[in-house]
C-alpha cells in the first residue's frame, strides 16, 4: 500500500524534497530525500505557458530562482533553463552552494522518469494543471504510487474515477472541522488521506481529533510542515500518521528513536 494511505504506518514525507539542505522542488532535493530513505516525496505542480506541468511552489519565480515574473508566462523549456538553485542558502546568505549548477525548474515528466518507484504526494496549485497532471501520471504508469491533493477542490475533479488516490481539499478540511467540532464522526469521506498544517491563519486545527475520527475509515492524517522532533513525536503519540518535513533525515532518525521507545 502507498505509505501515505496506510494508517498503520508513520511515513516521513519529504516536503519539496530535502528542502532544509537543497533547493526546494528540484531534482537535486528529491534525489537527496530518496537517498536518505524518505517514504514519499511531496511537491507542488503549476502549469507552464506551453501546457506542460512543472514542479514549483509559487506562482512567481523570484523567491527561489534567478528568474522573475509569473511562472505561467514561461514555457517549460524556459523554466528548465532558469537557475532554481540561485536563492538557496543554509547559512543566512553567506553562501549559495547550488547557484549556477544547472539546476532548473523540472517538469513533472522529468520527476516521474527520474524516480520511477518513489511514492508521491502531489499538491496541484491551479485547477488548470489537473488534466495534464493526470495524463502525465497515467503516461508513466504512476497512478498506484501517487496521491494528489489541492486547496481548491476543483483541481481534484479530473481525478475522480481514475486509479489515482485523492487527498482532501481545503473545503473537505472545513467540513471535517465542523463535523468533529460537533463531536460527530464522519460515516464516509470522498478522499483517501488528509494533509493539514497545525493551524490556519493562527487558528489551531484539532489534528488528533481528526486522526481519531478518520481512523475507523482507514483515512490517515498527515501534518505539515514539521521540523521539530519534539513536535513530531507528540503528533505520532496523538495518533497522527505522517510527518511532512523539510528535513527528512532528521525526522527519520526521530521516528526510529520514537519507535524504539514505544516498542
Amino acid at each position: 500500500m502507498h505509505p501515505v494511505l496506510d494508517v498503520a504506518r508513520r511515513p516521513v514525507i519529504a516536503h519539496r524534497g530535502n528542502r532544509a539542505h537543497a533547493p526546494e522542488n528540484t531534482l537535486e532535493a528529491f534525489a537527496q530525500a530518496v537517498a536518505l530513505g524518505a517514504d514519499a516525496l511531496e511537491f507542488d505542480v503549476h502549469l507552464a505557458a506551453d501546457g506542460v506541468p512543472v514542479v514549483h511552489h509559487d506562482a512567481t519565480l523570484e523567491r527561489t530562482t534567478a528568474g522573475a515574473g509569473a511562472l505561467r508566462l514561461r514555457t517549460s523549456a524556459e523554466l528548465a533553463a532558469t537557475d532554481a538553485g540561485a536563492r538557496f542558502t543554509a547559512d543566512g546568505g553567506r553562501s549559495f552552494p547550488y547557484r549556477e549548477r544547472g539546476i532548473g525548474v523540472p517538469t513533472l515528466d522529468a520527476v516521474l522518469a527520474r524516480f520511477p518507484d518513489t511514492p508521491l504526494l502531489i499538491e496541484i496549485k491551479v485547477p488548470a494543471a489537473a488534466p495534464a497532471v493526470r495524463a502525465a501520471l497515467e503516461r508513466h504508469g504512476a497512478e498506484a504510487r501517487t496521491v494528489v491533493d489541492a486547496f481548491d477542490g476543483a483541481a481534484l475533479a479530473p481525478f475522480r474515477g481514475s486509479r489515482i488516490a485523492i487527498g482532501s481539499s481545503r473545503g473537505d478540511v472545513a467540513r471535517l472541522l465542523a463535523t468533529t467540532t460537533a463531536a460527530l464522526r464522519p460515516r464516509a469521506v470522498p478522499y483517501r488521506a488528509v494533509c493539514v498544517p497545525l493551524g490556519y491563519y493562527g487558528i489551531p486545527l484539532p489534528v488528533a481529533r481528526f486522526a481519531a475520527a478518520l481512523r475507523p475509515l482507514a483515512v490517515p492524517v498527515h501534518v505539515w510542515t514539521v521540523n521539530d522532533p519534539t513536535v513530531a513525536t507528540s503528533l505520532w503519540a496523538a495518533g497522527v500518521s505522517g510527518i511532512v518535513t523539510d528535513d527528512p533525515g532528521l525526522m527519520l532518525r526521530t521516528r526510529a528513536a520514537y519507535e524504539r521507545g514505544s516498542a
